[in-house]
Formats: structure tokens, C-alpha cells, sequence
């Protein structure tokens, strides 16, 4: 009897660059969202927070494109593909055409926003709110039909995403205003109560993101075997000072305990729980599509 053996070595294929993508569209849909809260919901004390945050979703969503370009090696015939052959079973068909309907969007709400024309201001901000979650929920669902990754296939991954998208949305939107406030005013004066405010939302929204990922890697670590050594490979393996340290611990604990423990928050400390929580969702970003290749396909 022959026996072959082949040298053949596993490749992971998406690293910083897709990690990049999520990351931004995601920062993206939830700057957009904290925006409609005031000229779309009414909410004034929102106000201050409402020019930059249609500002950064615009932005943040024509950067992430050139992430996911960079990883492709720059085919734009490719781009022109997704809508010539379109294929409805797949997410990325959906997807395709919501990266062009959310951007126009966001630049009309933002016009009539910078114009002063509150009522198309509300209309397109209303009809921006499906669209910035769909933008971004449909890069969960992508990696979630991976049937063969173990980390990925999990319906929760959407829901993940959506979440952490808000995170660091008012991570960065935090950050962006107490810069503003404090160099480009004319006060230079920093509005507390719209911070404080954005603070307590920022924490509870970790909370709850928390919440999602006990959830995932509980089922995770009693599910079949490649499941578990994904597990171990979180809590115990070479992804662990990732996922644990900086993305969990660093990322969302501790922030979570600056906002919400009222002897400890100040406007210095959420400025760095703000920090800590763009840096820690840009890690489980990496995680994310990182270790859902680590393990080989057998």
C-alpha cells in the first residue's frame, strides 16, 4: 500500500483588512443612528451630537469599501458584478446594492440636515435607520452562512454585529464631541450632559453586548468537537489575551464599570472608556474574522 502525504499548509485568508471593513461600516451605522436621535426621533438634548454623527457615518462608510477593495487586490469589475449577476440566496447581493443606497442616503439626510429642512431631515433620517442596520447586519449574516466555521455559523452573529456597531459608535462619538467641545467652540467649553448621557448609553450597551457573547460561547463550548476547540482556543489558546484581554476585559469590563460606577465617572474616565471600547471593538472585529479561520477545514 502507497501512502501520499501532502504538504499542503492551511491558509487564512481575511485578516486586518475585512476586520477593517466590519469595523468601519459598523462605526458607521451606529454614528448614523445616534444621529437620528435628535432630528429624527426629536430628542434635543441629541442635538450637538446629531451634524457630527451624520459627519462620521458618511465618512467611516466610504473608507470601508476601500478596505474590502485593498483585500480583493482593487477589481472593480468585480463591484459592477454584484449587480449584473445577481444571486438572491446570497447576502452579499443584498449588500452590494445597500452600500449604495445607505451612502446616498447619508449625504441627502446630511444636506437638508446642514440646510435647516427639519421635516426631509426626519424622512431621511427615518428611512436611514433600516438601511444603517441592515448595512451592517448583512456582514453578520455573511459570515454566519459559513457552514463549515464553527465560529461564524451561529445566528447570533448579526446580532453581534448590530451591537458592537452601536459600541463603538458612541465610543467615537464620545471621543469626537469632547474634542470638538474642547478645541473647535468658541466656549471651549465641553457639554457634560450630553456626554454623561452618552456615557450611561455606552455602558448598558456593553452590558448587553456582553450578554450576547456569554450567550455565543456558552452554546459555542458544548457544541461538537470543532466547536469546543474554538472555545478552547478563546479562553485557553493563542486568540485568549485577544479575546479575553483586550477585547473583553479591556475593551468592554472596564469601560462598562467607569460609566456606570457613579464614584468613578468623570469626564476623564470616559474618555478613556471611550477609547478602550474603539480599540477593544476593533480587536473583536479581528477576532472575529481571525479565529473563525483558524481552525483547517477537515
Amino acid at each position: 500500500m502507497i501512502e501520499l502525504v501532502y504538504d499542503v499548509h492551511h491558509q487564512v485568508t481575511f485578516r486586518w483588512l475585512i476586520a477593517l471593513y466590519f469595523y468601519f461600516t459598523g462605526m458607521s451605522a451606529g454614528s448614523f443612528v445616534i444621529s437620528t436621535l435628535a432630528y429624527g426621533f426629536g430628542l434635543e438634548k441629541f442635538k450637538p451630537a446629531g451634524k457630527v454623527g451624520v459627519v462620521m457615518a458618511t465618512l467611516l462608510l466610504f473608507i470601508a469599501p476601500i478596505m474590502l477593495l485593498l483585500q480583493v487586490g482593487w477589481p472593480i469589475r468585480s463591484v459592477w458584478n454584484h449587480f449584473t449577476y445577481l444571486n438572491f440566496s446570497s447576502p452579499m447581493t443584498y449588500g452590494a446594492f445597500l452600500l449604495m443606497m445607505y451612502p446616498i442616503n447619508c449625504l441627502i439626510y446630511g444636506y437638508f440636515m446642514f440646510k435647516g429642512d427639519m421635516k426631509r431631515t426626519k424622512i431621511f433620517g427615518m428611512i436611514g435607520i433600516p438601511l444603517a442596520i441592515t448595512v451592517h447586519g448583512y456582514t453578520g449574516f455573511i459570515l454566519a452562512f459559513g457552514k463549515a466555521r464553527a465560529f461564524w455559523n451561529t445566528a447570533l452573529m448579526p446580532f453581534l454585529f448590530l451591537v458592537s456597531a452601536i459600541v463603538s459608535g458612541l465610543g467615537m462619538m464620545i471621543i469626537i464631541l469632547l474634542i470638538r467641545d474642547r478645541f473647535f467652540t468658541r466656549e471651549k467649553k465641553i457639554n457634560t450632559e450630553l456626554i454623561y448621557t452618552l456615557a450611561t448609553m455606552l455602558g448598558w450597551m456593553i452590558v448587553f453586548d456582553l450578554a450576547l457573547v456569554f450567550c455565543d460561547i456558552s452554546v459555542l463550548s458544548i457544541a461538537h468537537a470543532e466547536a469546543k476547540e474554538m472555545t478552547h482556543l478563546l479562553l485557553h489558546g493563542e486568540l485568549s489575551p485577544l479575546f479575553l484581554g483586550i477585547e473583553n476585559l479591556l475593551g468592554k469590563v472596564v469601560p462598562m464599570v467607569l460609566v456606570l460606577t457613579p464614584k468613578f465617572r468623570s469626564i476623564t474616565t470616559i474618555t478613556i472608556a471611550s477609547v478602550l471600547v474603539v480599540i477593544g471593538i476593533l480587536f473583536m472585529r479581528f477576532v472575529v474574522v481571525y479565529g473563525g479561520q483558524v481552525l483547517p477545514i477537515v
